[in-house]
């Protein structure tokens, strides 16, 4: 379970204060996928970031008593002066999990050949993306943390690999995205919630929760 109590977040832009919560409740149980409608602007990184607890609140508790994932694409943890066989295995460690199973995973999802026995650093942004990407499916969360839905690379099998990946993945874990556009939502969540002006309003229904973000948009 992930659960928001009181909630709230705020920064100082240099000429107001941006409210990214205020005083918001919620909770995600493990079995039921949570998509959240928020327009561009609105604190849609900071409140992913919340969840897995890389951004402090300013006021209330988060609670969490299940396995989260970093966001899908962040690269903390990895160093770049390793390789991506390196960092698969020291990640897999901090983890508990098996270093060779995690190496060999994350080598067969980015296919970058002898890459991934070289510096991270020396990769193209896509390469990158691509190991990171691979190593959160690799890990096994509980839940999963998506920040407008899943990057699409250049590379065509790479997409077809990770999708298929993901969805089946999927089948036994619980994703939160944070978008704003309703569809990337409706094909991963059974439940909604909109973010606007620091509130997050709960719809029992995806239609619901469209209509309302469409009318309000």
């Amino acid at each position: 379970m992930l659960e928001f109590d009181n909630v709230s977040k705020s920064f100082w832009t240099g000429t107001r204060r941006k409210v990214i919560l205020d005083r918001a409740s919620f909770r995600v149980e493990l079995g039921n996928s949570l998509g959240i409608l928020a327009p561009n602007g609105t604190g849609k990184t900071t409140l992913i970031n919340m969840m897995c607890g890389l951004e402090k609140p300013d006021e209330g508790t988060i609670r969490r008593t299940c396995r989260i994932s970093f966001p899908l694409g962040f690269m903390g943890g990895v160093v770049t002066k390793h390789s991506a066989n390196e960092n698969a295995r020291y990640i897999a460690r901090i983890y508990g999990l098996d270093p060779d199973y995690v190496s060999a995973f994350t080598r067969w999802l980015t296919d970058i050949d002898e890459y991934f026995d070289r510096p991270v650093g020396t990769y193209s942004a896509g390469m990158r993306q691509r190991f990171t990407f691979a190593l959160l499916l690799a890990l096994e969360f509980d839940i999963y943390l998506i920040d407008e839905g899943m990057p699409q690379t250049t590379d065509v099998e790479f997409n077809r690999k990770a999708g298929a990946v993901l969805y089946d993945r999927l089948k036994t874990a619980t994703v939160v995205i944070v978008s704003h556009q309703p569809a990337t939502i409706e094909k991963f969540c059974r439940s909604a919630a909109i973010l606007r002006d620091g509130r997050l309003y709960s719809f029992e229904s995806l239609a619901e929760a469209k209509q309302y973000y469409d009318y309000t948009a």
